[in-house]
Formats: C-alpha cells, sequence, structure tokens
C-alpha cells in the first residue's frame, strides 16, 4: 500500500471546427495540429509503456465536439492530406539543412517523428483514435471522462436549468455512443461549478467530477483534508480539488517546466522564417503564412535571439523535470499521510494539448514521470478518481463553491466586456427551445430534424471556446461569426417550426455542415422534468 496516490487527468477538447463548404479552412488546423502534436504522441506513448507492461493509470477527459471531429470521414481525410504534405516538407527540409550541423539532426527528428505518426494513425489506428483509446481503457491503463455536449460553461447558462441539463445529458449519451458504457467522471468544462448542477450529473449516474482548488477549499462545511481527499455533495456526486503545486510546476508559465530554456520554442516556426515561395505549397491554406510545427530553435531566454535546438538536451532536461516533480510529490504525500486517516489523492488535471503542441517535450516528461513512479519509489501510486473511491468510499459530505480554473477563479474569462454580450442571445435561445420542446412532445419526419437541428444549434452556440477566443483577442473574427451564425440558424428554424413552413433544403444544409449527435432527442429541453429536483443518489462505492 503507498503513502498517497496521483490522479493524472488530461483533459483533451477542441472547438467543433468542420467547413465541408471550403476547400480549405484555416481554423481546421487546430484539429490536425493536436493530432500530430498532441493526440499521435500520447497515444505512442501510452501504447509502447502498455506493451513493455510499465503499470500506469491515468484519466483523460474527451468532449463531444472532438470525438465527432475525431471520428468524421471529411476531416479524417483532410488530416491524412495535411500529414502527407508535412512529410514532404519534411523531406525536403532534411535535404535543405543537410550541411547544418545545428539544424540538420532536428530535421532528421521531424522526418522520423512523422513518418511514425503516419504508420500509427494510418496502419496501426487505421485513422479510428477513439478506438485506439478505446482499447487502452479495456487494457485497465486510462479511465475515460465524459464531458458537457458542447463544452458549455455551465455556471452561465443557469438562468435556464433545462439548458444546463441538456449539455449534461447530450455529453453523456455521447460518451456512451463511442465508448459503450457509462461513464464514472464528469469534466465540468473549465472546471466551471455552480451549486445545484451536481444534481443533473448525479440524474446520469456520474460518481465524479473535478472542481478547482478554492471550490473545494471554500466548501460548506469546509473539508477537513482540503484538496487532498474527495467530498460528498448531498445528491451523492463525489468531487475531487484540483492541487495548486502539481499544477504551478507544469502550467505557469514563469515557474512551469515548460518555459525551460532548453526546450523547444513553440513560436519560432519555419513557416514564417523561410522564403514563401518555398514554403507557400506545404502552407494551409497554401500561401497564407502560420505554422507548420517545424522548429529549429530553443527558449534560449526571455530575448528575441534564439539558439538552435538540441533534441538531446531537452530530453535530458524533460527526465530531470519528471524526476523533480516526483520527488515534489513524494515529500508533499509523505507530510499528508502523517496528519490523514487515509492515504491522500494528489488531483492533477491539465488540458491535454498542453503535452506536444503548446510543450513539445510534454510527452516525454510524461513517459518519464510514469516510468520512474513505477519503479524509482514506492511511496506514490498513480491512480483515478474512480480507483480512489472505490478504495475509500466513505467521504465527507459538503458542497463546493462557485469557482472555474479560469482567470482570477471564477467567471470573468467567459463575461466581460468583450463578450457579455452573447449572453442574451444565448438565453433567448435558450428560452425558446424550452418552448419549442414543450409544444412538441413527440414530433417526427420533417418536424423532428428541424427540432433536433435546433437543438444541434443551440448546443454549438453555448460552446464556452467563443466567449474564451472573444476575450483572448486571437480569432476574435472567426468565435463571432461562429457565434452569430449558430444563433441566426437557431432562430430561423424555430420561426420556421413555429410557422409551419420548414424550408428543408436549408435544413438538409445546415444537417451537412453541422452533424454532431445524430441521434439529438430535442425532449432533453423539455421543462417539466427539470422543474422537478433530479432524485438524490444513494452515496455508494464507483
Amino acid at each position: 500500500m503507498p503513502k498517497g496516490f496521483l490522479a493524472l487527468i488530461l483533459h483533451a477538447h477542441l472547438p467543433f471546427v468542420r467547413h465541408p463548404e471550403y476547400e480549405f479552412c484555416l481554423e481546421e488546423n487546430w484539429l490536425f495540429e493536436a493530432i500530430t502534436e498532441c493526440y499521435l504522441p500520447l497515444l505512442d506513448t501510452f501504447q509502447r509503456l502498455a506493451e513493455e507492461g510499465v503499470p500506469f493509470r491515468l484519466t483523460v477527459s474527451f468532449t463531444p465536439p472532438l470525438l465527432y471531429m475525431l471520428s468524421d470521414p471529411l476531416l479524417q481525410q483532410r488530416y491524412r492530406a495535411r500529414l502527407y504534405r508535412l512529410l514532404e516538407l519534411a523531406e525536403r527540409e532534411v535535404q535543405r539543412t543537410w550541411a547544418d550541423p545545428a539544424f540538420a539532426p532536428v530535421a532528421a527528428l521531424y522526418r522520423e517523428r512523422l513518418q511514425r505518426m503516419r504508420h500509427l494513425y494510418e496502419e496501426r489506428c487505421r485513422c479510428d483514435l477513439v478506438a485506439a483509446f478505446r482499447e487502452l481503457e479495456a487494457a485497465g491503463r486510462l479511465e475515460l471522462m465524459a464531458s458537457a455536449a458542447t463544452h458549455g460553461y455551465l455556471p452561465l447558462l443557469d438562468l435556464h436549468p433545462e439548458a444546463v441539463r441538456a449539455q449534461i445529458k447530450a455529453g453523456v449519451e455521447t460518451f456512451r455512443r463511442f465508448f459503450g458504457h457509462d461513464p464514472l467522471g464528469f469534466w465540468l468544462p473549465e472546471c466551471g461549478f455552480q451549486p445545484g448542477q451536481e444534481c443533473f450529473l448525479a440524474a446520469e449516474g456520474i460518481r465524479y467530477f473535478i472542481v478547482e482548488t478554492h471550490g473545494l477549499l471554500y466548501a460548506s462545511p469546509r473539508p477537513r483534508y482540503g484538496t487532498f481527499a474527495p467530498v460528498y455533495c448531498p445528491a451523492g456526486v463525489a468531487a475531487f480539488g484540483r492541487d495548486v503545486e502539481s499544477s504551478k510546476q507544469v502550467w505557469s508559465a514563469q515557474e512551469g517546466y515548460p518555459g525551460d530554456y532548453d526546450y523547444r520554442d513553440f513560436y519560432r516556426d519555419i513557416g514564417y522564417d523561410l522564403d514563401l515561395d518555398y514554403i507557400g505549397p506545404y502552407l494551409h491554406p497554401p500561401g497564407l503564412r502560420g505554422h507548420t510545427g517545424l522548429k529549429y530553435h530553443r527558449i534560449t531566454g526571455r530575448t528575441e535571439h534564439k539558439e538552435p535546438y538540441n533534441p538531446q538536451w531537452a530530453r535530458e532536461k524533460a527526465a530531470l523535470h519528471a524526476g523533480n516533480f516526483m520527488f515534489n510529490r513524494e515529500k508533499q504525500v509523505e507530510y499528508l499521510a502523517s496528519v490523514m486517516d487515509r492515504a491522500p489523492i494528489v488531483v492533477a488535471p491539465y488540458d491535454a494539448e498542453l503535452f506536444g503542441h503548446w510543450w513539445f517535450e510534454g510527452p516525454q516528461w510524461l513517459e518519464f514521470l510514469i516510468r520512474k513512479i513505477a519503479y524509482d519509489q514506492e511511496t506514490i501510486k498513480l491512480c483515478t478518481p474512480g480507483d480512489y473511491l472505490r478504495l475509500y468510499p466513505r467521504n465527507q459530505l459538503s458542497t463546493p463553491s462557485g469557482s472555474s480554473w479560469g482567470w482570477k477563479g471564477y467567471h470573468e474569462v467567459w463575461l466581460n466586456g468583450s463578450n457579455d454580450w452573447i449572453y442574451r442571445h444565448l438565453h433567448k435561445a435558450s428560452q425558446r427551445m424550452i418552448e419549442l420542446a414543450n409544444a412538441h412532445p413527440s414530433a417526427e419526419g420533417l418536424r423532428g430534424r428541424a427540432l433536433r437541428q435546433a437543438g444541434r444549434e443551440l448546443l454549438l452556440a453555448q460552446s464556452s471556446d467563443w466567449a474564451f477566443i472573444m476575450k483572448t483577442g486571437t480569432m476574435v473574427q472567426y468565435a463571432t461569426r461562429r457565434f452569430q451564425e449558430h444563433i441566426h440558424r437557431f432562430t430561423q428554424l424555430y420561426h420556421q417550426i413555429k410557422e409551419g413552413r420548414i424550408d428543408e433544403p436549408f435544413l438538409a444544409r445546415l444537417e451537412g455542415e453541422d452533424n454532431l449527435f445524430p441521434e439529438l432527442d430535442y425532449r432533453l429541453w423539455a421543462s417539466s422534468d427539470a422543474q422537478r429536483a433530479p432524485k438524490k443518489l444513494a452515496i455508494r462505492p464507483a
């Protein structure tokens, strides 16, 4: 029995971006880059560890938009075309840099890496990454979590409980569709929690969720063990709190590992550095400067001058940082175990896209950490929140406070002067969707299709990504256009349904473009069930 446990949680999410109406769409790069730089490297790491018999348990959450995009034949085809262009570019880079002692090894690294990712994607996974992660779960290596339908920021949708319930229920149903079983855990988008919303999780059989540190520290009554043991909400769902120390070591731009000067610099890319005549055909869309993923410089320091990237130095630093992270968790757990009546759990959740995309060496660091925990110490053990609840089914009863893991810890990222205008439209659309669901308890045929599509458009408009992008100031025009499009499409469908004049060609076009949730039940928004508090579940082991 170890003295304590470490729960590493990777949250995988991207907004739903699929544009069959365009030959090239710049924003589809978000998915293509994440597959090449994050999801495939992580999958490669997990499969290699499993094949070598290295013991590990991790938790991974997948949001419905990402699941549908990873499984979409059109996006799979476009990704393969993108991957082959990168392979051709990497081959040309090996030839271009062959006489450069600093850059030639890095170019060779990229060529080998892309060849390995192509083999993994096409031959081992047959373009089905979801199935590959499902196999790792079946092998006992991963615990997969569900999430809200379109990553809607639930605390700010709370004006209409039906809207919150629909986000949760559609998310859980999508998880069942892709993974074939009920989820134990649920990732609240942005760790955004509003007291009372856990009742909707309980109604879906969810056993646990994750909250930000102060969401648990300010719970009522105050938890005896802080964030190092879960609490049960009155509805019977367990809440785990994020650990401050382990988060800072990885997340912090000033103190975290990814900012080390030996690691690869994210922003210095040949898509900006090389002559456009040479690099233009490999950009996406062609000729528009952007990231290719081929980068030859290390962070170096807080200066415009960047030294060449040295993969060996970076690998050694990843091993060093993994050892440091493990050492700190050991000391943390040793102290906690001395003052608690149970083995503590340190919950360390991160955005999955950090590993490999923003932090190129992240998957290496993770592999070093898993191996070191498995073989170099006996103080801590990797586990999942579900594992911990099975080991410790009795926990304190408490209600977490409203919170998020956004800037300042509450709702300011998603509700501020740059994006506050969207909520009057979201609330009005939610009200109208509830009206439609109540008025049509059993619609079929063309009306049923229109009601389902209205639900899809509302869910897509509710995505927290649009408000987040507006706040950060990147791709604001795209986020604004997407939000307005979904609200406009919903409004058109609403009036067509109300007036009994549904435009079938218009509806068919929307079904072809916004094609996620194919079996969406528009009655999720019916108010009768949401007006009654969901039945509380008996507290029991996961």
